[in-house]
């Protein structure tokens, strides 16, 4: 069931952003996701969208590619003030890296449980990897989300990739 939008600073503008970067995503011939990473304050410091088929490395998930990032840029202090928003659930390997890295909270536009029951809905295979919850992988992770109106307007990019 979605959850409010959390009193963070810029959520809003930030889950906007990951659907803008879902969309480019899927214009680009990559699956629709899309994520941002935020210091304590609300300020962007790193973008991310999916890039499995451009690249042709399945592992190219945005959320990997951010917790990397913030790996190699962000002071280890100051990594649990940072919240990654993502227009979809970390996947289990997307988790993990999150946690390795001791970044803070997520926030979600849907969760990983809504994706699945849309791909069974559209008759499609399931993913090679089991759909977790990111606390499931990462118990220490606080996680918010699905947040409405976002899911929706997610579930409809999928739906559009299906359309070609």
């Amino acid at each position: 069931m979605p959850h409010d939008l959390p009193d963070l600073p810029g959520a809003a503008d930030h889950l906007e952003l990951c659907l803008r970067l879902a969309e480019e995503a899927l214009d680009a011939g990559d699956s629709a996701f899309g994520s941002v990473l935020v210091d304590a304050s609300g300020t962007v410091l790193r973008t991310g969208r999916n890039r499995e088929t451009t690249s042709g490395d399945e592992t190219a998930h945005p959320e990997l590619e951010l917790a990397q990032w913030a790996a190699a840029h962000v002071a280890v202090d100051e990594r649990a003030g940072c919240v990654v928003y993502t227009s979809g659930e970390h996947c289990p390997m997307c988790a993990a890296g999150h946690a390795w890295v001791g970044l803070g909270p997520i926030v979600c536009a849907a969760s990983s449980a809504q994706l699945v029951q849309w791909r069974t809905e559209w008759g499609l295979p399931a993913a090679p990897v089991a759909a977790l919850p990111v606390t499931d992988v990462a118990p220490g992770v606080q996680v918010h989300g699905p947040v409405s109106p976002y899911d929706d307007r997610i579930r409809a990019l999928h739906e559009r990739s299906l359309r070609g």
